[in-house]
């Protein structure tokens, strides 16, 4: 057996990338029977047939960890890509994809894209989330600003690179190395929305060192298998006000003498991401319910 990482998965067959090429190859039974799924960042041994060449995935050799949506392993850094503009970003949406890196408890980055159509804009977001205490970077592949940066972030790590659709993902990965030659989406002029252009989760090996996720666009984000009580420590700045609130097991909502309420009245809390927390807490109890 040969050991490689699956770089690809569609309609039942994985691509694994060993040390000499690229094997097409089915998963053995044994993972059905064992409600197992190979995921695209695993690490896999396999069997190969030399007749066909065609490969057979017999063991997953480790799996540190996964994500739910996207289905991929083995990831160490999340990249958040939101466009400052042309589709306005949606903070929403945004404060999802960090709450799900949280949980994963992997490093994040959130990059905005095509600054060069509102610099002010991005600003307010940037200053919004650093001093939440995310990295943020701003690009634009137009001018070529921050790819230089994006590639140092890039270099030896294993990326998801996620956001929704029409926010320059795929012209990001292009401009960063160009025989990638992923497809651009156009921009619906009637809702700025953008046009779905990558239709599976792949890993691209990157010629500096390193490999991406390039993901489908998202709309929206399930977040109801994080428990009620635990969605608090996925926003980073609750943090230091956790355990200051007067009642034990304070959620922050409606509860008087809250230390999370006193620190978003003095400006140490933002509105929008005090609002997200309990939209978020909102559809998780909700989901609880039924």
């Amino acid at each position: 057996m040969i050991s490689g990482i699956i770089t690809k998965g569609i309609g039942g067959f994985y691509y694994v990338k060993t040390q000499d090429e690229i094997y097409e190859c089915r998963a053995r039974g044994k993972f059905r029977k064992e409600k197992v799924t190979p995921l695209v960042g695993d690490r896999v041994k396999i069997s190969i047939n030399q007749a066909s060449k065609q490969g057979m995935v017999e063991e997953i050799i480790y799996r540190d960890m996964e994500f739910i949506r996207p289905p991929v392993a083995n990831v160490n850094q999340a990249i958040i890509v939101f466009a400052v503009k042309r589709p306005d970003p949606h903070l929403m949406l945004l404060d999802r994809f960090l709450a799900m890196a949280e949980n994963e408890e992997i490093d994040v980055v959130i990059c905005f894209n095509k600054v060069d159509l509102d610099e002010e804009h991005f600003i307010k977001l940037k200053d919004m989330y650093r001093d939440t205490g995310y990295k943020v970077l701003g690009t634009s592949v137009k001018l070529g600003i921050g790819i230089d940066h994006f590639k140092e972030i890039l270099k030896d790590k294993i990326t998801v690179f996620a956001g929704p659709s029409g926010v320059g993902k795929s012209s990001l990965l292009n401009a960063t190395q160009p025989n990638l030659s992923l497809k651009t989406g156009e921009i619906s002029e009637k809702n700025k929305r953008g046009k779905h252009t990558t239709r599976h989760v792949e890993l691209l090996e990157l010629d500096f060192g390193g490999w991406v996720l390039d993901t489908p666009g998202f709309s929206s984000l399930n977040l109801d298998f994080i428990e009620e009580n635990d969605l608090q420590y996925l926003f980073r700045e609750f943090t230091p006000f956790i355990g200051e609130c007067k009642f034990t097991g304070c959620k922050h909502v409606n509860e008087p003498e809250c230390a999370v309420k006193k620190a978003l009245g003095e400006n140490n809390i933002s509105q929008s991401r005090y609002e997200s927390y309990l939209q978020l807490l909102k559809e998780i109890n909700q989901k609880r319910r039924y």
